[in-house]
């Protein structure tokens, strides 16, 4: 599947279980290691769980490899290696703690208003 589409079906999936502020980043251009990374927030551990399994069941549905998913006991933090695009589900006071979106602040973010629900 293509990087982009892959993406298209991570923020719906992420959406679908009511993740909150979801950031795609376009990091192909600053990393050999993936295409695109996805930040989102979940507002309890249940909930980032929740997200993180909607995100997996997906994959499994379209047949994309998950390279691994690491957090999921804690989750705090649940990254999920898709390939192409890495995914990261935190809590919020993790997700302020690391910035990732400060971190890669070079790298584009990618508009997903026609893939979010009002």
């Amino acid at each position: 599947m293509e990087s982009k589409a892959l993406l298209e079906k991570v923020v719906k999936a992420a959406d679908g279980r009511r993740a909150e502020d979801i950031v795609a980043m376009q990091v192909d251009q600053l990393t050999p290691m993936a295409d695109y990374f996805v930040t989102m927030t979940g507002s309890s551990n249940r909930q980032v769980q929740a997200i993180a399994n909607a995100i997996v069941e997906m994959a499994h549905e379209n047949h994309v490899e998950i390279g691994s998913v690491e957090g999921k006991d804690a989750a705090q933090w649940i990254l999920i290696d898709l390939g192409d695009v890495v995914v990261h589900v935190f809590r919020e006071e993790t997700r302020q703690f690391y910035n990732l979106e400060k971190l890669w602040s070079e790298a584009p973010l990618v508009n997903l208003s026609a893939w979010l629900s009002d």
